[in-house]
């Protein structure tokens, strides 16, 4: 079982930066993806694979019996995903060259037909993943599993139905091994959430429909992130389900591609290329 295993905070950020590249190259290649949400998420994802999950990338299974298990919602953002999943040795680093191309295991969105290490479902489809993590807590509930179930979404996602139908199911049914984050950067395909359809008030959103809220409001900071999962799993185990909503900026780490939403699903040009990578020191590590 593997966990923690990267915890000196200059190596993490040292990723961090590293899987940046990374998300900005692979999308670059084939013109497609979204780099938006990637960038805006590493800290996220770099946090959660090599401080707070515990998993077994050597020894991958799709059940993630007696492990901690996560699942992406929001399917779109699967560049940081594939990064991330590669540098923990799910699969070689050199395959992210083949991201969004022809017969590849790395789909723009994750699916699972083609088999690839650390992808339990398929997303995409925004709204279904918390229902997706609450029947897999389910599941560890029923078979005396200790480990945990995270999930990762979208703000503008919150917008689907579904999401608040498995809020108050979950709550109801006292699924209290389950932390869900929401990437909360204000911004969706079309525009700014709040003009888009505001969600209001998402703390007490979350409160009344009876989960334990935890907010982060520097989600791009690897130790407040690291400090808001270690807060969340004080709850574990205490009746209620456990949101964590962790503010971001999309596009993090280029300064072009921060503060607005155009980077969503928009790839750079060579030179946009060149600026961004500029931006952010080569570790000697691209693939």
């Amino acid at each position: 079982m593997e966990t923690n295993s990267m915890t000196n905070i200059d190596e993490l950020k040292k990723l961090s930066t590293q899987v940046r590249r990374d998300i900005l190259r692979m999308v670059h290649a084939v013109s497609s993806g979204h780099p938006g949400g990637s960038l805006g998420c590493v800290e996220y994802f770099v946090a959660l694979y090599n401080v707070v999950l515990k998993h077994n990338a050597v020894a991958f299974t799709m059940d993630g019996k007696n492990e901690d298990v996560f699942f992406l919602s929001n399917g779109h953002i699967s560049p940081v995903f594939y990064s991330v999943l590669a540098h923990s040795g799910y699969f070689p680093i050199e395959e992210l060259k083949t991201f969004r191309k022809l017969n590849t295991r790395l789909q723009g969105h994750p699916t699972t037909h083609e088999g690839l290490p650390g992808v339990r479902i398929a997303s995409g489809s925004l709204g279904q993943g918390m229902s997706v993590g609450i029947g897999a807590a389910l599941a560890k509930k029923l078979n005396n599993d200790q480990g945990l179930i995270y999930t990762l979404h979208g703000d503008g996602e919150l917008q689907e139905g579904q999401i608040w139908e498995a809020a108050m199911y979950a709550s109801a049914n006292k699924i209290d091994n389950l932390i869900a984050t929401v990437d909360y950067n204000g911004r969706q395909i079309d525009g700014d959430v709040e003009k888009v359809l505001s969600l209001g008030n998402l703390k007490l959103k979350f409160e009344a429909f009876g989960w334990e809220v935890i907010e982060n409001n520097f989600g791009n900071d690897l130790s407040h992130v690291i400090s808001a999962f270690e807060k969340a799993k004080t709850f574990v185990g205490k009746g209620k389900p456990i949101i964590i909503l962790m503010k971001t900026e999309m596009g993090m780490g280029v300064d072009f591609m921060m503060g607005t939403h155009k980077w969503h699903g928009s790839a750079p040009n060579d030179e946009q290329l060149a600026k961004a990578l500029m931006q952010l020191e080569d570790t000697g590590k691209d693939y």
